[in-house]
């Protein structure tokens, strides 16, 4: 016993590096929360501020993970844990508490050594007619099997509309999907008969909600295996009459539409393009026809930090994405000629929703092993699922269902 003790404390001092101790001083920092943080050789240290939350960090290298931080921020944080630099039980917990203790943590995220080469690096991402294909190929075409996995049924990738806020993990994800595609058409007025345009369609899921009320859609992707899934999956539900999936840049589209819905297309636009997106549903929109926006924005203090220097997402998940705010969103739709309408704010459901994916992520990770994809990569899902959780939570970043009408002539 005495010597299992002194190996114990040998080891403990051994790994009370000087990286360590600097890692004890920046946790020090914290201003909400408790963080308990482990090191190599048992040492631990709590700091206590309040018990509005509580999170466990275990740092496997202190020296590598400091320097990463040193470098690169939050995105230094993110490549640690996709290379196993540390880990922890709750990994939604512990980021929402440092995202809540960031500033007084690591000072300016976006002011780090490496961030003018992060600049660069997202440069070479724009969306113009190549960049796009291959920046939606980069996400998207992962294959349909990886997001069968953890998406729901209806393979909706993008936030769910739960009928309660305090019982998520209670509701089918599938029913609080298809809540957000009524509400879609009810806040549009579609009515059957009637014929939407679908920017950005995904796998099809609100193309055949909206069919099988008798509303013709017309769904465009750049992603091959979202386009050859959604034609599949609307024939086998006797739907192909109703609804026209097509491989096609949103650019590119003519014609004109009683509506237009797009669920969380504009995020992947691009900020140069912006205008040019708004520009284009403006003028495929009939008069006196809606608008559906379902879009993701960053607070309005963050944005022009952000908009500096790309985060993990822009970087690791969605290649030349870009978040907008709701200012952006109120003078895109202006200077393209659309009347404002109802906006709905449900930023803590999104928060749900990726909790479910992550749940259902967790529990399938042998056969996500099964499919081939190194741990490095499913790590980084886990943490981009868990990174989202965490914005969703604190408000950082949110989203809305914003309408827009199109005056008649």
């Amino acid at each position: 016993m005495i010597r299992e003790l002194s190996l114990k404390h040998i080891g403990a001092l051994a790994f009370d590096s000087p990286a360590t101790k600097v890692m004890d001083r920046l946790i020090q920092r914290i201003a909400h929360g408790t963080l308990i943080v482990s090191y190599p050789g048992g040492r631990t240290t709590r700091v206590e501020r309040d018990d509005q939350m509580t999170a466990a960090l275990d740092i496997h290298r202190p020296r590598r993970l400091l320097k990463r931080l040193a470098l690169r921020g939050t995105v230094g944080l993110a490549e640690g844990y996709m290379d196993g630099d540390w880990e922890t039980p709750d990994l939604p917990a512990l980021l929402t508490l440092l995202a809540r203790n960031e500033a007084a943590i690591l000072g300016n995220p976006y002011g780090t050594p490496l961030a003018l080469l992060d600049r660069v690096r997202h440069q070479f991402n724009k969306n113009n007619r190549r960049g796009s294909r291959r920046n939606i190929a980069y996400h998207y075409d992962l294959g349909n099997d990886f997001y069968r996995l953890w998406l729901d049924a209806g393979m909706s990738y993008s936030a769910a509309l739960f009928r309660r806020k305090d019982r998520q993990a209670s509701e089918p994800l599938e029913d609080a999907q298809d809540r957000k595609y009524q509400r879609l058409l009810d806040e549009c007025g579609a009515k059957a008969g009637e014929h939407i345009l679908e920017v950005g369609c995904g796998w099809g899921g609100f193309a055949e909600y909206a069919a099988r009320r008798g509303i013709r859609v017309t769904g465009i992707t750049l992603s091959r295996e979202q386009h050859d899934y959604a034609i599949a999956r609307l024939a086998a539900a006797g739907l192909s009459d109703l609804s026209k999936i097509r491989l096609q840049d949103y650019r590119d589209v003519q014609g004109s539409f009683d509506h237009i819905i797009s669920i969380e297309m504009m995020e992947a636009v691009g900020e140069s393009y912006w205008q040019t997106y708004f520009d284009k549903l403006s003028s495929c929109l009939k008069p006196g026809g809606t608008l559906g926006l379902q879009v993701i924005t960053i607070d309005e203090a963050i944005f022009p930090l952000y908009r500096q220097t790309p985060d993990f997402i822009q970087l690791y998940v969605f290649p030349g994405g870009m978040l907008p705010t709701r200012t952006h969103l109120a003078d895109l739709g202006r200077s393209s000629g659309l009347e404002a309408g109802n906006e709905k704010r449900y930023g803590a459901d999104y928060a749900g929703t990726c909790r479910n994916w992550l749940a259902r992520f967790n529990n399938n990770s042998s056969k996500l092993d099964a499919l081939g994809y190194d741990a490095s990569f499913l790590r980084r899902w886990r943490f981009y699922l868990s990174y989202c959780i965490a914005g969703f939570s604190i408000g950082s970043i949110d989203v809305i269902q914003r309408f827009y009408s199109k005056p008649a002539v």
